[in-house]
């Protein structure tokens, strides 16, 4: 079975389209950085190191510090898919951030983008 092509795609590569993205609607970088951090753990300055080093999306969730258990509380569809429902967890994991991102994009407070258990 072959790897689907995002895992073998650079963070770096994606990085770019999830700052666009949010600038796109007056969201910041930071605020891109901060969801990343809060997903995977990584301090500012390693997230830095694994886009200057062209992480792959593979490594990089495999490496991540501290998946955020809070997580698993993100819901609702991305790319007509729901992220609950996804049985790979390497994709989910890739589309957690992706669903993170797009919240951020359509004005969501970070508050909210960045569950907590109760």
């Amino acid at each position: 079975m072959t790897k689907h092509r995002i895992y073998t795609m650079s963070v770096a590569s994606v990085y770019p389209y999830y700052v666009a993205k949010a600038e796109k609607k007056d969201r910041t970088k930071a605020e891109v950085d901060e969801i990343i951090r809060w997903l995977t753990g990584y301090s500012q300055k390693e997230l830095e190191a694994r886009l200057e080093e062209r992480t792959d999306f593979e490594t990089f969730f495999a490496k991540a510090p501290r998946l955020n258990p809070s997580r698993t509380l993100i819901t609702g569809v991305i790319c007509g898919i729901r992220v609950e429902d996804i049985k790979e967890p390497l994709m989910q994991e890739v589309r957690y951030l992706d669903k993170l991102i797009d919240e951020l994009a359509r004005g969501k407070a970070m508050k909210n983008i960045l569950r907590k258990e109760s």
